[in-house]
């Protein structure tokens, strides 16, 4: 690994918006380090997109990120973790922290091993789910729902409307039906749904999703490469205060005001310069 100042930015980024809620998750672990997040809303959802197209596009953010002098990147996307993470890795000289759908601790948490899955139809198809389901779920009941249509509803900060509604109770209610007590939400898209989500499971169901793991998962591998940022007295050093970074390949008024009301704070975004 390449030695870096302490004060070298994380880089995070999500085929759109979605990775906010593991941004989120990062800023609130990791207050004093230094952000980059690239969301790339214009080629939003990587769902439904060829996998060849997945790393491709992943591949061009990554190197953005690397020419911001990061000193880590986290794919806050599962479908972009799925299809393109082990390339990334090979292909960077920081460490790169994907996402997986938290099978494990959801067989754990389960009573009658029956467990959901919601997310993209690529990642439903992807070899890291299989893997994932043979290595900790043989003796469980995994049903992956794939939820066409929900993404889109989040980029439009439609998280209450009678569309997102339907849709959710759409792909929900088949999984309770089967038996379902653990449902994982497999796309950092969804955690913005919680609320609807948990009205139509109510008070009984687990449901788990990724963004505190990560953060998590992040916090580790700094500290093991020695990349933290040491800021011992954050109130009163303002050269330790955090400068958070972000970018949407879009830039359309609309996609800009849902990040700043996804976020629930002040931001300023930039537009992504062109990639290819």
């Amino acid at each position: 690994m390449l030695s870096f100042g302490d004060g070298s930015p994380i880089g995070v980024f999500d085929s759109g918006l979605g990775g906010l809620s593991v941004l989120k998750e990062i800023h609130q672990l990791l207050p004093h380090e230094n952000l980059v997040y690239v969301g790339d809303s214009v080629h939003a959802p990587y769902g439904d997109k060829s996998a060849a197209y997945v790393r491709d596009r992943s591949q061009q953010i990554t190197e953005f990120l690397l020419n911001q002098d990061v000193k880590a990147i986290v794919i806050a996307c599962n479908t972009a973790t799925a299809e393109a993470a082990d390339l990334l890795r090979a292909n960077s000289d920081v460490p790169v922290i994907g996402l997986e759908p938290a099978i494990k601790p959801a067989t754990q948490l389960s009573k009658n091993g029956v467990i959901g899955v919601l997310a993209t139809q690529r990642t439903i198809n992807s070899e890291r789910l299989l893997g994932l389901t043979e290595r900790y779920a043989q003796e469980k009941k995994v049903l992956a729902q794939a939820c066409p249509g929900l993404v889109e509803q989040v980029e439009a900060y439609e998280l209450n409307s009678d569309r997102t509604v339907s849709l959710l109770e759409r792909y929900i209610h088949p999984l309770l039906d089967q038996g379902v007590d653990a449902l994982i939400l497999g796309c950092t898209h969804y955690p913005f749904l919680l609320g609807e989500i948990r009205n139509i499971v109510g008070n009984n169901i687990e449901i788990l999703e990724t963004g505190k793991p990560v953060a998590l998962q992040l916090q580790r591998i700094l500290k093991q490469y020695q990349l933290e940022r040491n800021c011992l007295n954050l109130s009163s050093d303002s050269t330790c205060k955090a400068q958070l970074s972000i970018y949407n390949s879009s830039n359309k008024k609309q996609a800009h005001l849902t990040m700043k009301k996804l976020w629930k704070a002040p931001i300023s975004i930039q537009v992504l310069p062109e990639l290819n």
